[in-house]
């Protein structure tokens, strides 16, 4: 018996590839930006630990190309969003790196914050407010 429970366990914890598709596929449903060719390379930059925290808190990744070039990485606090332009190389590399600093502390302030290419915090900068797409029901978990 106990080497069947071993070998059962396993089965039950998600692949990587399979942890990185439920991203994508929560982008999908829930941003208005969201294209395959867009999403997926950011996705797949962020460690598959914090993708998993993600998943399980409910936060979602979107691009968001009207996000300008001195702005380019925004976490929208109370719905749980991480938006990044993708046409920002820096954009990419900044989401990534905030991503992986919140998901290491578990800390997701309620806030807009909002990143310049550099990954410096900036105070009292003005982005676009984020919309989901019409009927997504953004399922963000607070603690």
């Amino acid at each position: 018996m106990l080497a069947l429970s071993a070998a059962a366990l396993p089965a039950l914890a998600q692949s990587d590839r399979q942890v990185v598709q439920d991203m994508v596929t929560r982008s999908a449903n829930v941003c208005p930006g969201h294209s395959t060719e867009r999403t997926t390379p950011t996705v797949k930059a962020v460690p598959v630990g914090a993708l998993r925290v993600m998943l399980e808190r409910g936060l979602v990744m979107c691009p968001d190309r009207r996000l300008d070039a001195a702005a380019p990485a925004v976490f929208y606090g109370r719905l749980g969003v991480f938006a990044w332009n993708p046409e920002v190389p820096a954009g990419k590399t900044v989401i990534v790196q905030q991503i992986g600093a919140m998901t290491r502390k578990d800390d997701y302030p309620v806030e807009t914050l909002v990143w310049d290419a550099k990954g410096t915090a900036l105070k009292q900068q003005t982005v676009p407010m984020f919309e989901p797409r019409p009927g997504a029901a953004v399922l963000y978990k607070v603690r």
